[in-house]
């Protein structure tokens, strides 16, 4: 029987959904009435979270809290305690409408400010409506965040945001440069920590199976683009083990991947694990690139597996996002130095 690790202080655990429609994401965004039938998977996935001690945050979005069966599914769970409710902006499907939406615009942080503060104010307004509960936690669709969404994002209330997709670039936004760990982010540049003390930031947990993650990403970044690109090295480097970019995320990396990220992170001193994924995870389709074969216990058991391993070595304690961040902001404070 494996003795767990000491640590002086529990490791802090959250799992974050985003809860949204379903589609294959290589086709057009869905606007109205959109697909929500994935929520019905919700309540049985409520109940495995429970079993493992799992205190999940939903992000819901506006397709979400708009279907009258997605509330029924989710309302019950959302007044029970055992999880938190935050806000998920998919511009596509989000009111009010305005240019048609393609890859660029589906990113929050590409729309015009105007957009993105109507579109957050319909959100709030129909998830408090919905589920008589004022999100205060908040993800843009897509990731990312830049200086006019984390304001709005202030002046709407929300104290934690979880945006920021660590070692993360493409041709719409990256968050190179973020920290990799919870900060207070400055409002006129969120990926820069600061000494504001309004929003938190909760990053997802990211790294890689080379223990300087700073120059693996320079490497692994350097391959994504010309004139590297052709050589496929990330994708071989991948399968020959020599560089692979581990993500806590079961629709994307194999349990042992995330089991090895933990160990790694926690060796380097992380005090939070973030593991994250999307609703539509948990029915078969083709947006999974591990799980797409029945996928409800795929990812189920793929979570299992890893809070197990956890749970038999390390002191891990399971918090809502909303949670994690309080605890966060407390140790900084008992140990007499904000988190910057």
């Amino acid at each position: 029987m494996t003795s767990k690790v000491n640590t002086t202080e529990p490791i802090l655990f959250v799992l974050s959904i985003d809860t949204e429609e379903e589609w294959e994401w290589g086709e057009a965004f869905p606007q109205q009435n959109a697909n929500v039938s994935n929520i019905n998977s919700i309540p049985a996935f409520q109940k495995i979270c429970e079993g493992l001690n799992l205190r999940p945050t939903y992000f819901v979005d506006y397709a979400v809290a708009d279907n009258a069966q997605a509330i029924e599914k989710i309302l019950p769970l959302a007044h029970q305690g055992n999880c938190e409710i935050g806000a998920h902006l998919h511009p596509w499907c989000n009111p009010p409408y305005f240019d048609p939406v393609g890859e660029f615009e589906s990113h929050v942080i590409n729309l015009p400010k105007d957009q993105v503060s109507q579109k957050l104010d319909t959100l709030v307004k129909k998830i408090e409506h919905s589920f008589s509960i004022k999100p205060k936690s908040f993800r843009t669709g897509r990731w990312g965040i830049d200086k006019k969404v984390m304001n709005l994002l202030v002046e709407q209330g929300f104290n934690v945001d979880s945006s920021v997709y660590p070692f993360y670039e493409n041709e719409y936004f990256h968050c190179n440069g973020s920290p990799p760990l919870p900060y207070w982010p400055d409002l006129n540049n969120p990926l820069k920590k600061s000494s504001q003390n309004k929003i938190y930031e909760l990053p997802v947990t990211v790294g890689f199976n080379r223990n300087n993650f700073e120059l693996a990403n320079k490497i692994h970044t350097a391959f994504t683009k010309p004139p590297l690109r052709w050589t496929r090295f990330n994708g071989i480097a991948w399968h020959t083990n020599i560089l692979r970019k581990n993500y806590l995320c079961p629709e994307l990396s194999t349990p042992s991947d995330m089991i090895s990220l933990c160990k790694s992170v926690i060796n380097k001193g992380y005090p939070i694990l973030h593991m994250y994924m999307h609703s539509s995870s948990l029915v078969d389709n083709k947006n999974s690139l591990l799980g797409n074969k029945d996928a409800f216990t795929f990812i189920t058991n793929a979570i299992k597996t890893v809070i197990n391993e956890l749970s038999s070595q390390y002191n891990i304690e399971f918090c809502t996002i909303s949670e994690a961040a309080k605890k966060m902001q407390a140790r900084a404070s008992h140990k007499g130095s904000a988190i910057k």
